[in-house]
């Protein structure tokens, strides 16, 4: 991914030097210092735009399930579509959970706690636990000394050669496409997400523990008006779909073949955003429902811009908008990028090393 850096100098327009500087140019290390003046200008949550996105989330999401309610005595086949259209707003809800976890959906942290607590009900995750532990994800994107908290499962090619068997098989399990977007995800989001890590502080796993309890009521709410069959049947359909959809979304976001990887000492901040976060481009309505969390290399730049501004800086800042774009099509590639490789300083496939013994960086035998 090859991006045009903003300018050290404010003063100086953008549009008025259309060169594109390759991270590797020793200019860009300078050039990139005005970023953080940049995303400045996009930081500001709008209490309206912030309070109708809740309402064109919410009641839609709430009006499917009233409908679904009422259609399951017609015909499932109207009730499955139905929970489809719902998972599609589940996403979304996310999305608003996601941005009150960084304080960027309301100024007020009070309303980002509160609206934060809500949505993660709905989503199945805890606002307070989830918020640290995302936090570390956006701290080591991109850094391979500090991996496992947070990302996909990533080893280099050198690691997976000093594999053992069980571990080699262990990763390509994990790797298979029906294992990585179907049924971890619903581990994750059913199991993992409600039992707190073994670091997690006071405030997390207390914060976790009113989250299950929250769960739990919803839960029997629902059961007590559709019966349990029909209300287990929807909620697995929704989060199935919901969940898999989020896992897709994070997976082509930071597993994209010339993604940014290093080691501590040479990893940097912006590099790993801007080179380690794709940009998906997405046909508008699914760029809708996944509330813009396709312009991702913004969002890892600065997690305090929300959601409903990531487009309009990417527009009006040479800086985002010259990043070349993933779309669906081109994204398809990315099931097949398995393994980093330091020597070539991209992702790979398992067919790649086939036939390499151990050695420096997994260098060929």
């Amino acid at each position: 991914m090859r991006i045009k850096p903003p300018f050290k100098n404010s003063s100086i327009n953008p549009m008025n030097s259309p060169s594109t500087i390759s991270p590797e140019d020793p200019r860009f290390e300078e050039q990139t210092a005005g970023w953080k003046g940049i995303v400045r200008k996009y930081q500001n949550p709008s209490r309206w735009k912030s309070a109708w996105q809740l309402v064109n989330t919410l009641v839609p999401y709430v009006a499917l399930w009233v409908l679904m309610y009422f259609s399951i005595g017609v015909s499932w086949w109207l009730v499955i579509p139905l929970a489809v259209l719902a998972a599609g707003f589940h996403v979304r809800i996310f999305i608003i959970f996601h941005d009150c976890t960084h304080g960027s959906f309301f100024k007020s942290r009070r309303a980002n706690e509160i609206t934060g607590f809500i949505t993660g009900i709905l989503v199945f995750t805890s606002y307070h636990h989830w918020r640290w532990e995302h936090s570390v994800h956006h701290s080591t994107t991109g850094d391979l000394d500090r991996r496992g908290m947070g990302d996909v499962w990533t080893l280099t090619v050198q690691e997976y050669l000093e594999s053992s068997r069980a571990r080699r098989f262990a990763y390509r399990l994990a790797r298979n496409p029906l294992v990585l977007f179907i049924i971890a995800p619903l581990v994750l989001f059913l199991i993992l997400e409600r039992i707190p890590t073994p670091k997690a502080g006071k405030k997390e796993r207390r914060g976790l523990h009113f989250t299950n309890l929250g769960i739990l009521l919803v839960a029997c709410g629902l059961v007590s008006i559709f019966g349990f069959g029909a209300w287990l049947v929807i909620q697995l359909t929704i989060l199935t779909i919901a969940s898999a959809a989020g896992v897709w979304l994070f997976y082509v976001q930071h597993q994209f073949e010339d993604v940014y990887w290093e080691r501590r000492p040479d990893w940097d901040y912006a590099k790993a955003a801007l080179e380690g976060s794709s940009f998906y481009k997405l046909p508008r309505i699914l760029q809708w429902f996944s509330g813009n969390i396709g312009f991702h290399h913004i969002h890892h730049l600065s997690p305090r811009i929300p959601n409903y501004e990531l487009e309009r800086a990417h527009n009006a800042e040479p800086m985002f908008n010259s990043v070349k774009p993933l779309t669906i099509r081109t994204s398809l590639k990315s099931l097949g990028f398995r393994l980093w490789d330091e020597n070539r300083r991209r992702l790979t496939n398992f067919k790649a090393v086939k036939g390499m013994k151990r050695g420096p960086q997994g260098a060929d035998s």
